[in-house]
């Protein structure tokens, strides 16, 4: 019987994966079974089948980031230090897409950390950076960066907080996401062509999700992922909603009633700090931020539509 070695995927596309070796080297490999699905960043026990692997086990998993609409699970990738949700101050971005990647990555247990990147773009991002307060306000990191050549501004601070970690980036185009891998990721064109022609998947990247190491010593890893127009959280009961939203959070256990769900209720210990300047109550709800949570709330608590 062969001998199972161990790997980590690197990128996957339908039944192919791209699983890394201890010394670096990678090989095509193909799970067995249709209930052994792996995603990228995977630990996987796997055997040499001639030139190519199967892999024949998936190590348990620390956490795994996925979005879950009524019909059908995306997952992003596994095993997770931290999420960064990277916004520009143009295009405008979305605070309902912002929320829900945010309560994704809570609810899976992973630090989430906010970069807003065209800091050259003068007022219109401090616009955008004032939208930003209340995340500011509830303990989120929030970074201004610069990606422009010749004006960059952020790039060490940020390397910073990448460093040692994995780190899934998530961000619709237009923000800056692939200039960012490029900018911090060595090689990271030449990297994403190998791995095209390994999976022959054409414009990997654009579909998949790809790790990429950002240094020699494969402590540090950017997990380059594909745009997204909705961000479903079907897998979230709604009456959790308020524990997976810091800001929220802070301000339960105050309500009048056991089950109440912070909306309409008379006596409701969160609705009373909706609005309420963040001078006077150190505990304030941003209103924008309220209103997101109630249109969450009835999206997850109406019945299915198929």
């Amino acid at each position: 019987m062969a001998t199972l070695q161990p790997g980590l995927v690197v990128a996957a596309h339908g039944r192919h994966c791209l699983v890394e070796q201890d010394d670096g080297t990678r090989l095509l490999c193909h799970p067995r079974g249709k209930k052994n699905a792996v995603v990228v960043g995977d630990r996987v026990q796997w055997q040499a089948t001639g030139d190519e692997g199967s892999i024949e086990r998936v190590e348990p998993r620390r956490n795994l980031f996925y979005r879950q609409d009524e019909l059908r699970t995306k997952s992003f990738a596994a095993n997770l230090d931290q999420v960064l949700v990277l916004l520009a101050a143009d295009p405008e971005f979305s605070e309902s897409q912002l929320t829900r990647a945010l309560i994704a990555a809570e609810d899976a247990g992973i630090d989430a950390l906010i970069v807003l990147n065209k800091q050259d773009l003068g007022a219109t991002f401090e616009r955008a950076w004032a939208r930003l307060d209340a995340y500011r306000r509830m303990g989120c990191p929030v970074l201004p960066l610069c990606l422009q050549a010749g004006a960059e501004h952020g790039v060490a601070e940020l390397s910073s907080r990448l460093q040692g970690r994995h780190t899934l980036v998530l961000g619709p185009s237009g923000v800056g996401k692939s200039t960012l891998v490029n900018r911090l990721v060595p090689h990271a064109g030449a990297q994403t062509g190998e791995i095209s022609r390994a999976l022959n998947s054409g414009k990997h990247t654009t579909t998949s999700t790809t790790w990429y190491w950002t240094d020699d010593q494969r402590q540090t890893a950017l997990i380059d992922s594909p745009g997204f127009q909705e961000f479903g959280l079907h897998h979230i009961e709604p009456t959790r909603l308020a524990q997976l939203m810091p800001d929220l959070r802070a301000t339960l256990g105050d309500c009048r009633f056991y089950n109440c769900t912070h909306r309409h209720e008379p006596g409701c210990g969160v609705r009373a700090h909706v609005g309420t300047d963040p001078a006077q109550d150190p505990l304030a709800i941003n209103e924008q931020r309220h209103r997101l949570y109630e249109s969450l709330f009835e999206e997850l608590s109406a019945p299915p539509r198929y």
